[in-house]
């Protein structure tokens, strides 16, 4: 595994291990055993996996997750730790493509929902991956968003996207707008300006992942 994926997966694990399955996060009625649920889940069970965006299929992985759970917590955490090389998700090749954001916002959940949390200082090699990886997010994220929308990483990069309108302007260490373009606006620190309706707006917008 890549180094950047792999670090993060583990800096996860150790911080869910050492803290218990009640752990907050920063995701809204989920705690540290949901969220290692859905990490086993998306990685071991693909059968099951679609699920979490096929409503024909969310039976099944209703069933499949309430299973997952129930597993004693160390093992759970272990299975988080070591995924299968296997998994469509998880294996050499597409591991560091794949789970580097992934597992950068998930530490992050957990990092953020305790109290004295302070960013990171990140590795500028994890700084320039994110920026990568948040670029296409980005593009999803605020697709739809009524105005031009432009997000800027100093150091790294900037785009633009949008539907035109009056301007407004992201700004951040790429971690940060990982985080933010996520959905995750309200533990993010970028600094947002532009119109105070647009601000707003999208500070509380859904831009989920």
């Amino acid at each position: 595994m890549s180094r950047y994926a792999r670090s993060e997966r583990e800096a996860l694990a150790d911080l869910m291990l050492a803290l218990g399955p009640e752990a907050p996060t920063v995701n809204e009625g989920w705690c540290a055993r949901d969220l290692a649920t859905h990490l086993v889940l998306r990685e071991r069970r693909p059968d099951a996996a679609g699920g979490i965006l096929l409503p024909p299929l969310r039976g099944h992985a209703e069933r499949v997750r309430r299973r997952i759970a129930a597993r004693p917590w160390p093992r759970l955490v272990g299975q988080v730790r070591r995924p299968p090389v296997w998994s469509p998700v998880s294996n050499p090749v597409t591991d560091e493509l794949v789970n580097t954001l992934e597992f950068f916002i998930h530490h992050e959940d957990v990092r953020r929902a305790r109290k004295g949390w302070l960013p990171r200082n990140l590795p500028a090699g994890l700084g320039a991956a994110l920026w990568k990886r948040s670029a296409p997010l980005a593009r999803l994220a605020l697709r739809r968003f009524p105005a031009d929308v432009f997000v800027q990483a100093p150091g790294y990069g900037e785009l633009s996207v949008g539907r035109g309108g009056e301007p407004v302007r992201v700004v951040g260490a790429p971690g940060e707008l990982a985080l933010f373009l996520s959905g995750r606006q309200r533990v993010s620190r970028v600094q947002v300006d532009g119109p105070s309706a647009l601000v707003d707006r999208l500070r509380r917008a859904d831009l989920g992942m």
